[in-house]
């Protein structure tokens, strides 16, 4: 899976180099708090995913498109997750390694 499918998926825009999607004014603070936001979104595909399980288990359902469609939005999420989670850690420790 590539980055731009990724980034499709939660209509994110790459950020380049010259570009930041943090507003000044807010900070570091704002970038948490939507990676919270990102956090919930997350949290949300992983539990459909496993409400989708369960009804094909227990029978309920039988269309194993639905499930696998749960089951990739979820797993997308989670990686794309990660990855935001690990660049979130580097910006903190480059701030942390800043002299005042």
């Amino acid at each position: 899976m590539d980055v731009s499918s990724i980034q499709s998926l939660y209509g994110a825009t790459p950020v380049t180099s010259n570009e930041t999607k943090v507003d000044a004014e807010k900070g570091f603070q704002s970038m948490l708090n939507s990676v919270m936001s990102l956090l919930d979104d997350t949290n949300t595909q992983v539990q459909e995913a496993h409400r989708e399980e369960v009804a094909f288990m227990l029978g309920e359902t039988d269309n194993t498109h639905d499930l696998m469609v749960a089951e990739q939005k979820a797993n997308i999420a989670l990686q794309y997750t990660v990855a935001v989670r690990d660049r979130v850690l580097e910006a903190y420790q480059q701030i942390m390694q800043m002299q005042i």
